[in-house]
């Protein structure tokens, strides 16, 4: 028998904003996904702005994030486990913690080193057989169901950084964002505050409902790369040349899954 998390499938993209373009420099978004049999991992992360390598520890984070709820996940034998337990996730928290310091260590770093690499958000989604849960440690989008939420800004554009726990654990914690039984989902987006960009240009419905995001690997980053393509065109009336920039000012990025139904041997969309 199929089970749950066997029945949905996923993509994602991720786009360089047009200010980082115009400062030269790179896309501080990541992304990760891990899929298997028995859970779905992901998780989209945003580098601090005001850090001169925000995108490394986006990177890293997205990949350390993934790795540890993977981790956690393998090394219990109840499938019934509740992942929104706080119990679960403040071990993740101070895990991930120990990730850090270790970088820190090694790298013979301090605060100047944290705060140009290591400050990054973080959101993301658990999917397992009976139960799933969207967390974040930041701002950015969720949409379930079709549903979308915007988290808003954080006061002073300031949200609680993971690397904030090297130096007081307490400070920060996972929040969780929504959780709802797995036989309920039916779309799922996850995404970075570059999304609130889109929103105004866009119906980001169209993700997870149209088979061309999913049958082709790239194809969300070449709507989004579209849509922050600066166009020069004349116009002949006024005799003057009018210039179209991108419509996506921050980096963006986003993970979409959505459930598959089996009827007559054949997997078709369900679509919210």
């Amino acid at each position: 028998m199929q089970g749950q998390v066997d029945s949905f499938e996923y993509a994602f993209g991720s786009i360089i904003g047009r200010n980082h373009v115009l400062a030269g420099k790179n896309n501080q978004d990541a992304c990760r996904v891990i899929s298997n049999e028995k859970f779905i991992i992901a998780a989209v992360c945003d580098g601090c702005g005001s850090g001169k390598h925000s995108e490394v520890g986006a990177k890293l984070g997205a990949r350390l994030v993934v790795s540890e709820i993977s981790n956690l996940l393998n090394q219990d034998a109840n499938p019934d486990s509740q992942i929104s337990n706080p119990e679960f996730w403040n071990l993740i928290k101070l895990n991930l913690l120990e990730k850090l310091k270790d970088l820190v260590t090694l790298t013979n770093g301090d605060l100047e080193f944290v705060n140009n690499y290591l400050l990054f958000t973080i959101l993301g989604v658990v999917i397992k057989d009976y139960e799933t849960v969207t967390f974040s440690m930041g701002d950015g989008a969720i949409a379930i169901n079709g549903k979308l939420n915007q988290i808003p800004v954080y006061p002073n554009n300031a949200p609680p950084y993971l690397a904030y726990g090297l130096y007081k654990p307490e400070a920060i914690n996972f929040e969780i964002r929504d959780r709802l039984p797995t036989c309920e989902l039916k779309s799922l987006l996850i995404a970075t505050d570059g999304m609130d960009d889109l929103v105004k240009v866009e119906d980001v419905n169209q993700f997870w409902q149209e088979d061309r995001y999913f049958k082709n690997p790239d194809a969300i980053r070449r709507k989004l790369a579209m849509l922050n393509r600066e166009e020069v065109k004349p116009d002949w009336n006024k005799r003057e040349i009018i210039k179209r920039s991108g419509v996506l000012s921050d980096d963006t990025t986003l993970v979409v899954i959505r459930k598959l139904r089996i009827t007559n041997d054949k997997l078709i969309i369900r679509n919210s």
